[in-house]
């Protein structure tokens, strides 16, 4: 019998990797979920709702209060001491997910919470494996083939989200050879790629916001060249595969690029999106200067969600290989499925729910 830990807790991927594991063969004695003081009330709320439609099973999870930014990770002694005992599967996945945050905030949560967690694993006793989640993105502004076991470079990076996520893999790096680690570098992730369903409406999503704001306009612009390659992955795929690969002793040691095998330039995926939103093709290109020109303006901001960090990857010319993935997926049947076969979902049920992205937007 195995027992998890999780981190990340009631945040979007690690709430559905917590259903994807309960809903396996795998046999689970307990996973517990640490989450911070702060989100308490919706940890509380959002485990109780897993429970109540039947996603979890009551009895095999347990809340965990403590701080990844503080020393053992800021267990009570007893609780941690326990915990040390009882682990079987660690999966990390706390981090700020935010391109525009501080370097300080960013390096405190990524970098300082990610080296407490590997201190206090060292102590553990009964841990088989510890699965890092990382992000693709950690090549910062390298251009080209990025493959799955590279990971220093000098090319710099597009925000402070890449670079402390850089940084804290560089901690997990080190710790190999006494850690049974795999380190998981997902693209951007969407929504279910059978019903779309989402816990935010970021990435790829700003240019529905954005549609939505020129859907009135006689001529539909489109922005920059559009060459570069983004690499969009539903959250099924992450999470099948995380799921696969956590129970594979071979993986162990590895590191994995959860990408689309498949991915398409963002002149393709806009044009994707304007064809499924709003049933029209763009009329006339726009210099991508003057697209960053107007996001300058708070209203433009405001109005779409976008920040203005995000343009930098449609113009950062990578594409990220799976080799490992691949391989080690196969026997699973797990792939990635093709945007196209998933985007009407995405948009489906960005339609349905566009008043609360609204409300959102409105607060910012």
């Amino acid at each position: 019998m195995s027992i998890y830990m999780f981190t990340g807790f009631p945040g979007y991927l690690a709430t559905h990797l917590i259903q994807e594991i309960s809903n396996q063969k795998h046999p689970i004695e307990r996973l517990y979920l640490l989450h911070h003081s702060s989100v308490k009330k919706t940890a509380e709320a959002d485990l109780r709702r897993l429970i109540e439609e039947g996603k979890v099973n009551a009895h095999d999870i347990q809340l965990i209060e403590g701080d990844i930014t503080l020393p053992h990770m800021g267990l009570v002694s007893s609780v941690s001491a326990s915990l040390l005992n009882e682990v079987t599967h660690f999966f990390h996945l706390a981090a700020l997910y935010d391109l525009a945050a501080p370097l300080l905030p960013s390096w405190k949560i990524n970098v300082d919470g990610t080296r407490n967690v590997l201190d206090w694993l060292q102590a553990s006793t009964t841990l088989q494996h510890f699965i890092y989640f990382s992000s693709a993105f950690v090549s910062g502004k390298r251009e080209g083939n990025i493959y799955e076991h590279e990971l220093t470079h000098n090319a710099g990076f597009k925000n402070h989200y890449e670079y402390t996520k850089y940084e804290a893999e560089r901690l997990v790096q080190q710790q190999l050879s006494s850690l049974p680690a795999t380190v998981i570098r997902p693209g951007i992730v969407v929504g279910h790629s059978q019903t779309g369903e989402t816990m935010k409406f970021d990435g790829p999503y700003f240019i529905l916001n954005l549609l939505h704001q020129l859907k009135h306009l006689p001529l539909l612009p489109s922005f920059g060249n559009g060459k570069a390659y983004i690499n969009i992955v539903p959250q099924d795929y992450v999470t099948s595969a995380v799921t696969s690969l956590a129970h594979q002793p071979q993986s162990i040691g590895k590191t994995y690029h959860l990408t689309d095998p498949n991915p398409h330039t963002a002149s393709d995926i806009y044009r994707l999106f304007t064809k499924h939103y709003l049933g029209r093709a763009p009329n006339f290109t726009l210099p991508m200067p003057i697209a960053k020109t107007a996001l300058s303006f708070k209203t433009t901001r405001r109005l779409t969600g976008i920040q203005k960090q995000a343009l930098a990857y449609f113009t950062c010319e990578s594409r990220y290989h799976q080799d490992h993935a691949l391989a080690d997926l196969r026997e699973a049947q797990i792939t990635c499925p093709n945007l196209t076969s998933y985007l009407p979902k995405l948009i489906d049920y960005y339609r349905a729910h566009r008043k609360n992205e609204e409300k959102h937007l409105a607060l910012l």
